[in-house]
C-alpha cells in the first residue's frame, strides 16, 4: 500500500499539503515542518496533488 512520507529536510512548512489535506498532514508548531498525522486518509482527500503542489517536493510516496 502507498503511502505519503515527508521529507523532513527538504520540508519548509509551506502548509500547502496541510490545506489540501488536512486530515493527513499537519504542521508542527515546534519545528515548523509538516509531518503526516494519518497515511491511511488519503482516500479523504487528494494526496497525489499535495506531492505535486509542494514546492520542495518534500512529499513522495513510500511503498512499504
Amino acid at each position: 500500500m502507498k503511502k505519503p512520507v515527508i521529507d523532513y529536510e527538504e520540508c519548509i512548512g509551506c502548509g500547502s499539503c496541510v490545506e489540501l489535506c488536512p486530515e493527513v498532514f499537519e504542521v508542527n508548531d515546534d519545528e515548523v515542518k509538516a509531518y503526516v498525522k494519518a497515511e491511511d486518509k488519503c482516500d479523504t482527500c487528494d494526496c497525489e496533488e499535495a506531492i505535486g503542489i509542494c514546492p520542495t517536493e518534500a512529499i513522495s510516496w513510500s511503498e512499504e
